[in-house]
């Protein structure tokens, strides 16, 4: 006797060897034996053989209708031998009953499985709706094929043009398009990305990376509605200067100038002028709310995205030839007491500007040995001449606060890179840091950012401030981070008892928020904290707080990643294949001519500092990385380069380290701090064409 039988929701057969009980020990056709148990038998039969009638089984249900067999079923929960009977208009033959089981089993649609060779068939609007199902997803998975194929062509079917970004970044993974990308990736052992850059979805891997930093960061576009320029409503004093600003050739955002006047007693009074949106933009209004989703301009070599639309920034920018609504701090100082300020004053004012200097004018003709000398005509040549006497001595007594806060000095040998694009050509530029015009800004803004900071909390009016040291982390670098605060405290990177970011307002949102809350102070004085938009404890301040250090850190982060691209750009426009570094630390390196940090494997033991030269296997500018091998150990490194190394080690210069951040990222916020300082309010705003 033979079986037909159900086994792990299969069909098999065999031949009964003997029968015990509720079991039967059979033999398969390949030799094995199993034991089957009597409610799992379907038939028992004497001819044909297994094999055969498996085979004629399979061949039967191929054959069955099953439109035909579902009509013949009727409502009711049937056997399969009673509609057997009905189908094949006999009792059904023990193939045909075979065929009959296996086409009900897989037919699931039609029929469902009520027990053990028992079945009902499926509701008629059931079945339509999943006859149609299946439809669907034949033809999808046609469509879905015909979309391998063309993107194996390197062509981008007409349906996945809309939604590049979408299926790069955020793709639904249910989507026929997502998984004919993900199917011709595999096929073709590449990622997205470069399938799409392959097909023409992305022009380019630098469109690759700016777009997914809009598509994460700007989702609505980074353009701006059209919003009337708002008017500066107070009556405002004229000042009697002549003010002028110094920044890079490519800055169109001017928020910092300043005016020095003699004094008849022959004390001097040196006034800052920063910009003041602020005497315009009231808080909540449709303006304030742009700035506030935006915190930032957002910077990268060749261009930016500012914070505010461009006729905000050209009704309030410090432009030449112009008078502008300024918040102004006045210094009058001492030249025979080391420039020892005597008082301050704030005010806001209507600010004529004489002059927008710029760095590529000046940075040859204004230098340490002609301030010293008295050499050369430029520009405003007396102003400096007051400037960089009072800048040298407010280095110096910020370096005596570093030490008392048990730092050390600051370096300034150390070198800064402009970037500098046109037409999808790169130039970087080396620039010393602590050059006059440099300091002369930078010592000039945290003196501005100090006192003012100062003067909120005299006032009771809380602010936004940058604090570094004295933290409760357990590690040494734990307490020296930058932190964001509501409320006065050291920066001891800086060498100054508090530091509130004050004088980017066109750029940076916090600036914009402590504006309100100086301007506050200037006109109320005691009653300030009264009329300031922000209260003491104000849960929208921390808010603030919250959001600018998030979209910072996104920004900042864009910023290099743009930065190693044009840098990988750089090593492609120049055709560079051997180039010269200098040791960082371990096995991390710094190309010389451009920030270019790489990681190098198996790097043998150098002192830091040395300059080696480097042979480039290849790189990649999708993925951002590098990979080359060390040709020689060109010269150890002298006294200069390790103190320039300094500010490379411990602030992680370009902050792409490729799989090694915490190599190049290890100890001083205040440097990094210093080095933050002079790029953003001196001279790294980029180039925009």
């Amino acid at each position: 006797m033979n079986l037909f039988f159900e086994e792990s929701g299969d069909f098999k057969v065999g031949t009964v060897l003997s029968q015990a009980g509720e079991a039967y020990q059979v033999e398969m056709a390949s030799g094995k034996r199993t034991k089957v148990k009597v409610k799992d038998v379907l038939l028992q039969y004497e001819k044909p053989a297994p094999a055969e009638l498996l085979e004629q089984a399979k061949s039967i249900a191929a054959e069955i209708d099953l439109d035909f067999l579902w009509e013949v079923a009727g409502e009711d929960e049937f056997g399969f031998a009673e509609l057997g009977a009905e189908y094949f208009g006999h009792a059904p033959l023990p193939p045909e009953a075979a065929g009959l089981i296996l086409a009900l089993h897989s037919a699931p649609v039609y029929f469902y499985k009520k027990g053990r060779g028992r079945y009902k068939a499926a509701p008629e609007a059931s079945l339509k709706a999943a006859l149609a199902g299946i439809e669907k997803k034949k033809q999808q998975a046609l469509v879905q094929a015909s979309y391998v194929e063309e993107l194996k062509q390197n062509r981008l079917p007409a349906s996945m043009q809309p939604m590049v970004l979408q299926l790069l970044f955020k793709p639904d993974k249910n989507t026929i398009e997502y998984k004919a990308l993900e199917a011709a990736c595999t096929e073709l052992h590449t990622t997205p990305p470069r399938l799409m850059l392959a097909v023409g979805g992305i022009a380019s891997p630098k469109d690759l990376h700016l777009s997914k930093f809009l598509f994460e960061n700007f989702p609505k576009g980074a353009g701006f509605p059209s919003v009337p320029v708002p008017a500066v409503t107070a009556k405002l004093p004229l000042a009697e200067v002549a003010a002028f600003s110094i920044d890079d050739v490519t800055t169109t955002e001017i928020d910092d100038a300043f005016s020095v006047q003699p004094l008849p007693d022959g004390t001097v009074k040196v006034g800052i002028h920063i910009a003041a949106p602020g005497l315009g933009i009231r808080p909540e209004d449709v303006i304030d709310k742009m700035a506030r989703q935006r915190m930032s301009t957002v910077y990268m070599p060749g261009d930016k995205i500012t914070m505010l639309p461009d006729e905000i920034v050209n009704a309030f920018t410090l432009a030449e030839g112009t008078t502008c609504p300024a918040l102004s701090l006045y210094a009058t100082l001492d030249p025979k007491a080391d420039w020892a300020v005597i008082s301050t004053q704030t005010r806001a004012e209507l600010v004529p500007i004489a002059s927008n200097l710029r760095h590529n004018q000046l940075d040859d003709l204004v230098n340490e040995e002609t301030l010293a000398s008295g050499e050369g005509e430029y520009p405003h040549k007396a102003d400096f001449a007051v400037l960089w006497q009072w800048a040298q001595q407010l280095e110096q007594g910020r370096m005596k606060k570093r030490e008392a806060f048990g730092l050390k000095p600051e370096q300034n040998n150390r070198v800064d890179f402009n970037f500098y694009v046109e037409n999808d050509i790169v130039t970087v530029a080396r620039r010393k840091r602590g050059a006059p015009l440099d300091k002369i800004v930078a010592e000039l803004m945290i003196f501005a950012n100090s006192t003012w900071g100062k003067m909120l909390h005299d006032h009771g009016v809380p602010g936004i401030y940058r604090s570094q040291g004295g933290g409760s982390g357990n590690s040494w670098a734990a307490k020296m981070q930058v932190r964001m605060v509501t409320h006065a405290a050291p920066h001891q990177g800086l060498g100054v008892d508090q530091y509130a970011w004050s004088t980017s307002p066109l750029r940076r949102y916090t600036d914009l928020v402590n504006q309100w809350q100086i301007i506050a102070c200037a006109e109320h004085g005691v009653t300030a904290p009264l009329v300031a938009p922000f209260k003491p404890r104000d849960a929208n301040l921390f808010a603030i707080v919250s959001a600018f250090d998030a979209a910072y850190a996104a920004y900042g982060d864009f910023q290099s990643n743009m930065e190693r691209y044009w840098c990988l750009r750089w090593l492609h426009q120049e055709n560079a294949r051997q180039v010269d570094a200098v040791v960082l630390k371990d096995e991390i390196l710094r190309l010389v001519d451009i920030p270019l940090v790489i990681k190098l494997p198996g790097m043998p033991s150098v002192a830091r500092g040395a300059q080696v030269k480097l042979d480039l296997l290849r790189w990649d500018e999708v993925d951002l990385s590098i990979e080359a091998r060390l040709l020689e150990i060109a010269a150890v490194p002298d006294a200069a380069a390790d103190a320039e190394l300094d500010y490379e080690e411990d602030a992680g210069d370009a902050g792409a380290v490729e799989a090694a951040p915490e190599a190049a990222n290890q100890v001083s916020d205040a440097d990094a701090e210093v080095a933050e300082l002079a790029s953003e309010d001196v001279v790294s705003e980029p180039e925009v064409k």
